[in-house]
């Protein structure tokens, strides 16, 4: 038996994984595949049974996971962020959360026949978004910032507060006078929720800041203790009042990411890494267990019904009431109308109630979970298969942007720049040197004035269409630096620095190979000899390939004195050159290289 749950488990894993896997090489939103995937291998076919490996452990490791998932979502969030969308993110989880509630009440209570007091509990319940299904499809759409850290707050923020309004309702229903006890229930029910959680989530990250400044933990046990003290105080926090350990850990993850105290990078990296296995299992484990018999006993026009009311009604109609006054675009607020998929914390809430409910022989309180998976599955994949035809069509999306991010503006960055700039690349010259970003300003160049290595310049900077990072500045440690830093935005395969001088390629000297980015052209070139080659009268040219000049030709004839550094296609992909790569531009491709003019006596010795 155990032997048996062991291979279950592991199923779990290498399924969800490779499902996350499969998906980033089909670029299609992970959760569609998790989703599939987990549906196939429980109810189809019956090989995964996930209440039969967990039991009674199944609901309190969700849980667990979701406070784990928060937790992370709220090392997310950094308040400068609101100065900006600030308003926006209120009015969403205040006037967009009611608006939510009252109009999916009144849609399951049409559509689905339930009673007044089951579609309340539901609308409850379908208010929340979550960053489970939230992060996965705006790392998948890559829209602008603004649009982005609506997204991300208002999926964070409101999933503590679905759960406490589904949690009133509940205790409504079970005191028998839903309306009579509800007003009541809420303004109790918020009040000691939030006296609970802003205690013990303030607690935690003073706590944990506290010991982390003073060195009381040691580096390498400081992701595990931030661990232990989220899943100790969510316990805690659930045992005082139930629900509000989500607005606990929650609050503790922003307030941790927003003190000063202690670098908290390295943790949030950790839960980074830990959501995406959590993510996957979890949606393989609740897909999984599923029974196909529930879904035949719902009314199909009903529960259709439903999923087109929330689509084109309940969001749209949220969006633009809460929107009223705030700086979002007409353009924005369209898409913020078409971006609301329900995730893990709708499916676990939705299934501890629905338990609590049967027991007590509420009416039709079994279709609760089965619906809820046909809103997740259905927003999860309009949203995930039409939203980025919507963005790119709105132009609030660039998915696979091709634009450079360049650390450095001088001279030779400059007119590299321009040169792409001219051919429709996106371009952004980041320079602490005043003199080289006036100059680059004055030649029409977008730049930003500031370290590269400042704390919050990723969140600072105007990366829409934005790429890849280029670091070329004279230090070797200012280029690791900075492509090790925006590793987190670009990916270790999209940051690009100039080799070593040969000084600094000694052992005792230099950079480890592990902390640098990709390498520029080629071996030779780094920072010394393309300024050599630059000071000897070499200029950056725009050479068109062609079935009669191709890539080949362009080496033979250009040899040692040219250094090709970039290619635009037609279509406009942007390719670099790499050491140790091959670079083949194709025929129609513009090579962007520094070349050096060929002497009439180098002309002769080629041609002999």
């Amino acid at each position: 038996m155990s032997e048996a749950i062991l291979v279950e488990l592991t199923w779990i894993v290498l399924l969800g994984i490779g499902s996350q896997w499969l998906a980033w090489r089909l670029r299609i939103p992970s959760i569609l595949l998790l989703l599939a995937v987990g549906f196939v291998a429980g109810p189809v076919t019956g090989w995964l049974d996930p209440d039969a490996i967990l039991g009674d452990l199944l609901m309190p490791v969700v849980s667990l996971s979701v406070a784990l998932i928060l937790f992370e979502g709220g090392l997310t969030l950094e308040l400068r962020e609101l100065r900006s969308v600030g308003r926006a993110v209120w009015n969403l989880v205040s006037i967009g959360a009611l608006v939510t509630w009252v109009l999916t009440t009144l849609a399951a209570w049409v559509f689905l026949g339930w009673s007044v007091p089951l579609s309340l509990l539901f609308g409850a319940i379908l208010v929340v978004t979550g960053p489970t299904v939230i992060m996965p499809l705006l790392r998948h759409l890559q829209p602008n910032k603004q649009v982005s850290s609506v997204l991300k707050w208002e999926g964070i923020v409101i999933d503590p507060i679905g759960a406490l309004l589904a949690l009133m309702v509940f205790e409504a229903i079970n005191a028998g006078a839903v309306w009579r006890e509800l007003p009541m229930q809420a303004v109790l029910g918020f009040g000691k929720t939030i006296v609970i959680g802003c205690s013990l989530g303030g607690l935690g990250a003073w706590a944990l800041s506290r010991c982390f400044s003073r060195y009381w933990v040691p580096e390498y046990l400081q992701n595990p203790v931030s661990l232990m003290a989220c899943v100790g105080l969510f316990t805690a926090s659930n045992h005082f009042q139930h629900e509000s350990g989500l607005l606990t850990v929650t609050l503790m993850g922003m307030l941790l990411a927003n003190q000063s105290r202690a670098s908290v990078r390295h943790v949030l990296e950790f839960k980074e890494n830990l959501r995406v296995l959590l993510i996957s299992g979890l949606f393989i484990v609740l897909a999984a267990r599923l029974e196909l018999e529930s879904f035949r006993q719902l009314p199909v026009a009903g529960s259709l019904g439903f999923l087109a009311a929330l689509l084109f009604i309940v969001r749209p109609a949220s969006v633009m009431m809460a929107s009223l006054g705030t700086s979002l675009s007409q353009y924005e607020r369209w898409f913020l109308s078409w971006m609301a998929p329900r995730g893990i914390v709708a499916a676990a809430v939705a299934a501890i109630f629905a338990l609590r409910l049967e027991s007590q022989g509420v009416a039709r309180a079994g279709e609760l979970v089965p619906v809820t998976f046909i809103v997740i599955v259905g927003t999860v994949s309009i949203y995930g298969l039409t939203s980025g035809i919507l963005a790119r069509r709105l132009g609030i999306s660039n998915p696979n942007p091709q634009g450079v991010l360049f650390v450095g503006a001088h001279q030779l960055i400059r007119d590299i720049a321009k040169a792409l700039h001219e051919e429709g690349v996106s371009v952004l010259l980041v320079d602490n040197n005043r003199q080289n970003i006036n100059i680059a300003r004055m030649a029409g160049l977008p730049v930003h004035y500031g370290s590269i290595l400042y704390e919050h310049s990723i969140d600072e900077l105007d990366l829409a269409g934005i790429g890849r990072m280029v670091a070329m500045t004279p230090n070797s440690e200012v280029n690791a630096l900075a492509s090790l830093h925006f590793v987190e935005a670009f990916g270790r395969e999209g940051v690009f620095q100039l080799p070593l001088n040969p000084e600094e390629k000694k052992p005792t000297k230099g950079v480890a190979s592990g902390l640098q980015g990709r390498q520029l052209f080629s071996e030779s070139d780094c920072h010394e000899a393309l300024e050599q080659l630059f000071e000897s009268g070499a200029v950056i040219k725009k050479t068109k390939l062609t079935e009669s000049f191709d890539y080949e030709t362009f080496t033979e004839q250009y040899g040692l004195n040219a250094v090709p550094m970039f290619s635009v296609s037609e279509a406009g992909q942007v390719d670099i050159a790499v050491s140790g790569s091959k670079f083949s531009p194709l025929d129609g491709a513009k090579i962007i290289a520094l070349v050096r003019p060929i002497t009439s006596s180098e002309d002769k010795n080629q041609n002999t």
